[in-house]
């Protein structure tokens, strides 16, 4: 009886003091949730979000690590913490503690980690590479088990068009092989981050979390793998990130970090114009520019304020987070021109101050070379503006490459087409960071728009495979996938194969045109890959006669020559006339056939395109 009275005592003496004592705050969320020791850039900035977080100080006790300041918001439940970190900071984990009124009110366990080996000087994607392009939803179901995640809104239906489908991380991770045997040495796939929305976010526009991968894809885990398997097989991974909009069910939006996070309109919603004219044009009004580059990209996707010097850094801090994470190669920028045009300059540099050879390509689709040129790094702009962005993609070309081979010869029509695009280079800054490409999960798919014609086709593959810059081939057109981009459903079907019981695979069982047109797609981009001349050498192309096109690629010790025969009608060529580059050479290969070939008697069947190692 003793012990329990004094128990009792003791309890009694105990509850005034726990009564005084509140529970720590509760903290939601810290952003970016981990960093590394030996960065480049000092500084990190974190968000950290926690009901009436904002006027609190923040104390860290860890050797090379200060609390440089804190900024807060219109918002009580956001804090951004601003911590300067030594160039000889060691990894590891530390508490960050918060005060209000000298008492600590909750601390969060923070942790710097260590870098991978050599991660400043890795390799990006060049003019060396061609990549593939695919949307993991539409591409393999690899994992039937996250079809349908908890807590995600969206579930599978194969049906539905514009419905989540099932292809997933480890559906791409399996058929690595095939991307790798087309003769690809890049992977970029549509965005693999959280869409939480209620419906047709299969596409991964519409991101809900930047720091999560969509549970119906996989997890970080998961891509970790897949990008590691890329990197076994000498496939770069190039990673899509969006930065002009997020989805309308992201979590901050509930309750944004400040009013002005994302652009607002009286609380009418307002669409953009997408008349990307108005960012360069000077002589637009800042009404129409206003409408361009703050109205919202689509009622689903809310239009982020990257003005604001908070989300400006949340975004640049968020991409150099995943290329560590994860070991990206490269990053591909969606809807480019549409965010504030002097912190994408900004980002572009703080990318490359951590990572001097990595590349980003922005999508900038704009179909006038003029206009286009003025995105890329280092143009020549009236208004002195250089985005730092290394390569753009040509929409021009793109444009050119689908009426080309459609067209009756005329004066600007038919294969000429391409040669009027490539004499355009001199707007560019660097023709050889230009993104090349046939097509893309926003256009009508290439076997469409040359009329289902297997020799147009062809002949298009010939060019993309050959041309300057950097080669993009989208997935499926290897086997004849069609679609004419009406309907982006349409351009977007499953790949056969990538579900157990579909009536055929395309990926081990190709038979007939399917079959011959991967061959002969995989015949000329694994010569590619041995092409010192098609990877990075000059271009000298002559005007087309009787619709067929000739070009040379050229290094100091290796040329091909391009026939492209548009023509009907076989045709052979007068040699005398390309003699400035034939001059030093004695035969040639045809790549295709294999065969050899008589410089000095080349012929070219009908509708046929020729791609000719020449030797001295």
């Amino acid at each position: 009886m003793k012990k329990i009275a004094l128990a009792l005592i003791a309890l009694a003496t105990a509850i005034p003091a726990m009564a005084h004592k509140k529970p720590l705050l509760a903290i939601n969320r810290v952003e970016p949730q981990n960093w590394w020791a030996g960065m480049h850039n000092s500084s990190l900035q974190l968000l950290v979000n926690a009901r009436n977080i904002s006027g609190a100080t923040a104390e860290v006790d860890y050797p090379g690590v200060k609390v440089a300041g804190t900024v807060v918001t219109d918002n009580a439940n956001y804090l951004f913490v601003n911590l300067e970190l030594a160039a000889d900071v060691k990894p590891g984990k530390f508490d960050i503690k918060f005060f209000k009124d000298g008492r600590e009110i909750t601390k969060h366990e923070y942790e710097l980690k260590e870098r991978a080996a050599n991660s400043a000087n890795r390799m990006s994607f060049t003019s060396e590479d061609a990549i593939y392009l695919l949307m993991p939803d539409r591409f393999a179901n690899g994992d039937p088990s996250n079809d349908d995640m908890p807590g995600m809104v969206e579930k599978a239906n194969r049906k539905a068009d514009y419905g989540r489908h099932g292809g997933d991380l480890k559906g791409v991770t399996e058929h690595l092989d095939y991307i790798a045997d087309l003769g690809m040495t890049a992977l970029w796939m549509t965005p693999i981050l959280e869409n939480n929305m209620e419906a047709s976010s299969y596409h991964g526009y519409a991101i809900t979390d930047y720091y999560n991968v969509d549970a119906r894809l996989g997890s970080l885990e998961d891509y970790k793998v897949m990008c590691d398997k890329c990197h076994e097989k000498g496939i770069k991974v190039i990673m899509d990130m969006v930065f002009n909009h997020c989805g309308t069910n992201h979590w901050w939006m509930k309750d944004l970090p400040a009013k002005d996070w994302i652009f607002q309109w009286d609380g009418q919603y307002h669409g953009s114009s997408y008349r990307l004219s108005t960012v360069a044009d000077m002589h637009a009004s800042q009404y129409d520019l206003k409408l361009a580059t703050e109205g919202w990209f689509d009622h689903t996707m809310a239009d982020m304020n990257l003005g604001n010097e908070l989300v400006k850094n949340y975004f640049i801090q968020n991409s150099i987070w995943w290329i560590e994470t994860v070991g990206l190669d490269g990053i591909r920028q969606d809807t480019y021109p549409y965010s504030d045009k002097e912190a994408m300059r900004e980002w572009n540099l703080r990318v490359r101050e951590e990572y001097p050879n990595f590349n980003i390509v922005g999508e900038a689709w704009i179909s006038q070379a003029e206009k286009l040129a003025y995105w890329q790094k280092d143009a020549n702009n009236r208004d002195g503006y250089n985005s730092e962005l290394p390569t753009i993609m040509d929409f021009p070309l793109m444009s050119a490459l689908h009426a080309a081979f459609n067209e009756n010869p005329g004066w600007d029509e038919g294969i000429i087409r391409l040669y009027n695009s490539l004499a355009n280079d001199y707007l560019y800054a660097n023709t050889n960071n230009i993104l090349v490409m046939g097509e893309n999960h926003d256009a009508g798919r290439l076997f469409t728009c040359v009329n289902k014609n297997i020799k147009s086709l062809k002949m298009a593959t010939a060019f993309l495979a050959t041309v300057r810059g950097i080669a993009q081939w989208y997935v499926g057109t290897e086997v004849l996938m069609e679609g004419d981009g009406a309907r982006h459903c349409e351009i977007r079907r499953d790949f056969d194969g990538g579900w157990k019981g579909d009536a055929k695979d395309n990926f081990k069982a190709r038979k007939g045109n399917e079959a011959d047109m991967y061959d002969y797609v995989a015949k000329l981009f694994n010569y590619r890959k041995t092409s010192d001349a098609l990877r990075h050498g000059d271009l000298l192309h002559f005007l087309p006669a009787n619709e067929v096109y000739v070009y040379f690629r050229t290094t100091a010790n290796d040329c091909v020559m391009v026939v492209i025969n548009n023509n009907a009608d076989k045709q052979t060529l007068d040699s005398a006339r390309y003699a400035e580059c034939l001059a030093n050479y004695a035969t040639g290969k045809d790549i295709i056939s294999g065969s050899n070939v008589d410089l000095s008697n080349i012929s070219v069947d009908g509708k046929t395109a020729m791609v000719i190692e020449l030797k001295k």
